[in-house]
């Protein structure tokens, strides 16, 4: 299949620029040279994406055309969270003056910048991918991770937080992007494997023992303390009474205690889900034959690359009440910590998926007559 389809949806999405600019123009500024010149800008970028995406026979999967709104969509974010920043302006000034006030939280921008980069940029792998008949069940469940963690946060911390009693019709049309996504989750993992290991890299790599796997086996000994954190954070949420846990809240992670409920959510999650996790994952590097983990591992590192980097950003960031902020002196520790917390599952990942032969058992061969 040809890669015109790929490059229309690139094309399409960047459409979303002058779209917006022509929007905000029409109805807070009432300009008729802004509305002019996007105007002619949406046409013309219409005009070659329509070019495109025709030119040859298009994708029949699906998914093709929900990525491709979603590229549309990502582009979106990233220009809301860069006029929340004022690094631009005059691009989506109404919608951000009349949307749900949980897009201007700190957590809020941090989403949008995530989804208007990270999820972008797997929105057109997985795209390019489909145009060229290649599989994306891969990158589609590291996705898949990402979208669910920052969904069930984002919608939980709406419905408990400071504004949860502020919920417009816009959070109903939310809930229907949440419910297409859900359908193509599920669409992603009935996709096949596509691992292929010959059956003497598989009884190779069963015979070692962990001894003589040393990076399986830093990666046991980080699962240990990761769960230790994982759980400690989320004791500290629910208001634990422990010294250790007043004295981290005060020193290193006062935004754990944000009235917005975005980082209790978060921690609660991840002591629900990241805690099993470890410590299946723990017996995925000791036992083999272990098929699920690469899939696991996939899944997981998604959801913590993007609850890290949210939780990070947001205690950082300048629209966080200055009280939950990070304090100057734990900012190094904060960092290292979190950092280490969020890369070290990516390594994992990464080791799973090149060298899976250790989580797949062995296939016997067929007799010939």
């Amino acid at each position: 299949m040809s890669a015109s389809a790929g490059t229309g949806v690139f094309v399409l999405s960047l459409m979303s620029i002058p779209i917006c600019f022509l929007l905000n123009s029409l109805i807070y500024n009432n300009s008729a040279e802004a509305f002019f010149f996007a105007g002619c800008s949406t046409v013309l970028i219409l005009s070659i994406s329509t070019h495109f995406m025709l030119k040859k026979k298009a994708p029949v999967d699906p998914l093709f055309y929900v990525f491709a709104v979603y590229a549309f969509l990502s582009v979106v974010n990233l220009i809301i969270g860069l006029e929340q920043d004022n690094i631009i302006d005059g691009f989506v000034t109404f919608y951000l003056r009349e949307a749900n006030p949980h897009i201007n939280t700190a957590h809020g921008h941090m989403i949008s910048y995530w989804d208007g980069c990270v999820h972008y940029l797997m929105y057109l792998v997985m795209i390019a991918a489909i145009t060229w008949g290649d599989s994306y069940r891969a990158i589609g469940l590291y996705w898949m991770g990402s979208f669910l963690t920052r969904a069930i946060v984002y919608i939980l911390g709406n419905a408990v937080g400071k504004y949860g009693t502020q919920v417009s019709p816009l959070f109903l049309l939310h809930m229907l992007y949440i419910s297409v996504s859900v359908w193509a989750c599920l669409r992603i993992f009935s996709q096949p494997s596509t691992r292929e290991v010959q059956l003497t890299s598989v009884q190779e790599a069963e015979r070692k023992s962990l001894l003589h796997r040393p990076l399986d086996l830093l990666f046991i000994i980080y699962l240990i303390p990761a769960f230790a954190f994982c759980v400690f954070r989320g004791l500290v949420v629910l208001d634990g009474s422990g010294e250790w846990c007043q004295a981290y809240t005060r020193q290193y992670e006062p935004y754990l205690k944000d009235p917005s409920a975005y980082p209790k959510i978060q921690m609660l999650v991840s002591l629900l889900y990241s805690g099993p996790y470890y410590i299946i994952t723990l017996y995925g590097l000791m036992v083999p034959g272990c098929e699920w983990m690469t899939d696991l591992t996939l899944v997981h590192s998604g959801a913590l690359a993007q609850a890290q980097f949210a939780h990070i950003g947001a205690s950082l960031h300048t629209r966080t009440p200055f009280s939950y902020r990070v304090p100057a002196g734990g900012q190094l520790v904060f960092l290292l910590v979190n950092i280490l917390y969020a890369l070290v599952p990516q390594a994992l990942c990464y080791r799973c998926c090149s060298r899976p032969a250790l989580f797949l058992r062995p296939m016997p061969d067929k007799k010939t007559e």
